[in-house]
C-alpha cells in the first residue's frame, strides 16, 4: 500500500501536523549548563543499554531532529509524577528494544524541558510525536498499551519508507535484509505517481486496480488516500477552516475540513464533525457525508481505535 508523505497528508493511522506545530524556538540550541552536558541523540538514555532509546532537552533538540532526516523518531513526551507515563515508558523501551534500532525513541521529561513541550502544544502527559525529516506527525496522548504501540510504530515505519528514511539508530545491528516482494503493476504505477506529486494518475490507477480486482482492499484503501491528498491540494487551511465556522450547515465546507483535521493528524475533531452533521441532516446530504466519513475510516485505518468508537457514534446518529 502506497503510503504519502509527511508534507503531503496521511498515512494509515499517522499524518503531518506541518503548519500546526512552532519548532522554530528549538531549531537553535542553546550551549548546556556547565557540568550537565546534555544527552546528544544516539547517546543512551539513562540507564539504557541500547544506543536507540535516548534522553532529549531543549539543548539537544536540534540534533534530534537532523538525525529524523535518516532514521524515524518518536518523542516521548513524559513527567516523572505521572504514574502513566512511567507505565508507558516501560512498554515504549520494550517495544523500541524489539524493533531494535528501526527507530530512535527520544525521551523528553516536560517540566525540564517546557519549550519542547509547548512546541507539540502538549495538552496532557505522557504523549508521543513522531519526527520525520523534521515533520512532526502526532501519534497519540495518554495510555498505550504494547500492543498498541507496535501498531502505532509499523504504521509509522511505512509512512517512513515512502519518504527514504530507512536507517537505523546510530550503533543499531543491521538486521538481514528481507526480500521485498514487487508491488503488483497498477499499484506500481499509483506509486510512481505519488512519488511524481500526479494524484489523478494514481487515482486512475488504483481505480483500474479496483476494476480488475474489486476486493482489492489495498488499492481501495490507496484510492482513497491519494483521493484526500487531491482534494487539499493546494487549499489554504486558514480559509478552509473560516469558511467551516461560517457555514456550519455548509456540506463541502464541514467536508474540507473533516479531510483537513485527517491530513493534520486530529482525527477524532474530523470525525466528530462528520458525525455531527450526519446527525442533523438528512437526504443526499446526509448520506454524502456518511460515505466520506466511510472512506476516512479506511484512510486512517480499521484497526484504529478511533475508528471504531467512530462508527459506533456513527450508529446512533444514523439510528
Amino acid at each position: 500500500m502506497t503510503t504519502p508523505t509527511p508534507e503531503q497528508g496521511p498515512g494509515p493511522s499517522s499524518v503531518s501536523l506541518r503548519g500546526a506545530v512552532d519548532l522554530s524556538a528549538l531549531k537553535k540550541p542553546q550551549q548546556p549548563a556547565s557540568g550537565a552536558p546534555a544527552a546528544a541523540a544516539g547517546a543512551p538514555g539513562n540507564g539504557d543499554t541500547a544506543s536507540y532509546i535516548v534522553e532529549v532537552n531543549e539543548q539537544s533538540f536540534q540534533a534530534l531532529v537532523q538525525l529524523s532526516a535518516q532514521v524515524p523518531v518518536i518523542v516521548e513526551l513524559t513527567a516523572a509524577w505521572s504514574e502513566q507515563a512511567q507505565q508507558l515508558a516501560s512498554a515504549m523501551a520494550e517495544v523500541t528494544n524489539e524493533f531494535a534500532g528501526r527507530f530512535v525513541l527520544a525521551r523528553v521529561d516536560v517540566d525540564a524541558s517546557p519549550g519542547i513541550a509547548q512546541a507539540f502544544q502538549l495538552q496532557s502527559v505522557p504523549a508521543a510525536v513522531a519526527l520525520l525529516k523534521g515533520q512532526p506527525i502526532p501519534l497519540f496522548q495518554g495510555a498505550a498499551s504494547a500492543d498498541e504501540l507496535r501498531q502505532f510504530v509499523n504504521e509509522l515505519l511505512k509512512v517512513a519508507q515512502a519518504n527514504g528514511v530507512t536507517g537505523t539508530a546510530p550503533g543499531a545491528a543491521e538486521a538481514p535484509a528481507e526480500e521485498e516482494k514487487p508491488l503488483p503493476p497498477l499499484h506500481q504505477e499509483a506509486f510512481d505517481a505519488i512519488e511524481a506529486g500526479d494524484y489523478a494518475r494514481a487515482a486512475a490507477a488504483y481505480q483500474k486496480a479496483l476494476a480488475e480486482q474489486p476486493a482489492d482492499n489495498e488499492a481501495r484503501t490507496g484510492l482513497y488516500q491519494v483521493q484526500l491528498l487531491e482534494r487539499l491540494q493546494g487549499a489554504d487551511a486558514n480559509e478552509l477552516r473560516r469558511a467551516a465556522a461560517d457555514q456550519s450547515d455548509d456540506l463541502q465546507a464541514q467536508l474540507a475540513v473533516a479531510d483537513l483535521d485527517v491530513s493534520g493528524g486530529h482525527v477524532e475533531d474530523a470525525f466528530a464533525r462528520l458525525v455531527g452533521f450526519i446527525s442533523r441532516h438528512a437526504g443526499d446530504e446526509r448520506e454524502t457525508a456518511r460515505a466520506r466519513l466511510v472512506e476516512l475510516f479506511d484512510v486512517v485505518g480499521s484497526s484504529d481505535p478511533r475508528v471504531s468508537k467512530a462508527r459506533q457514534a456513527l450508529a446512533r446518529a444514523l439510528f
